[in-house]
């Protein structure tokens, strides 16, 4: 697949983890062009070993940090998408409960954990794909994975927060 083509079939993915990872949508909309204007303009650099995609997620990835830097970001109201009109009233409430409760958890993950989520969750990235858009190894990557998970699973009540058993008869 051509190079132009590539980058506009990952658009919409790139749209979707932006808007996760800064949550705002104007602010997602400008670091989705910002790293498009990137990727165009540093076509020459692209390697072509792994996905684009993968490219292109570090890219947005890295501008959204080096923003970070520059800014503290200000405090954003959710946005909910709406349910489809058939669910009822007690249903759709508590499903934006339920989302509003995880959009908060997630932003009380540190920023590493919450794009590992990201790239993995929603992005559908592969370990591997997911490792080299942080610039990270893979295991690093599962583990803040799997930290990012149990964390949300802790915040939304989704698990009791037990303490760890050592060996049997401590």
């Amino acid at each position: 697949m051509p190079y132009l083509d590539e980058i506009e079939a990952a658009i919409p993915g790139l749209r979707a983890f932006a808007r996760a990872l800064s949550r705002d949508r104007e602010v997602a909309d400008d670091l989705v062009q910002d790293t498009l204007e990137a990727a165009l303009a540093r076509q020459a650099q692209w390697r072509g070993d792994g996905p684009l995609r993968g490219w292109l997620c570090r890219i947005l990835l890295n501008r959204f940090r080096d923003g970070l830097r520059r800014r503290r970001p200000a405090p954003v109201a959710l946005a909910l998408m709406p349910d489809p009109p058939d669910l009822s009233a007690a249903r759709k409430a508590e499903g934006r409960l339920a989302l509003a409760e995880v959009h908060a958890a997630m932003g009380q993950l540190p920023e590493d954990q919450r794009a590992a989520l990201l790239l993995v969750a929603l992005e559908g990235l592969s370990l591997a794909e997911a490792a080299r858009a942080m610039g990270c190894a893979e295991g690093t990557l599962a583990s803040r994975l799997a930290r990012a998970r149990a964390t949300l699973r802790q915040v939304t009540g989704r698990e009791a927060a037990s303490p760890r058993q050592g060996k049997a008869g401590e």
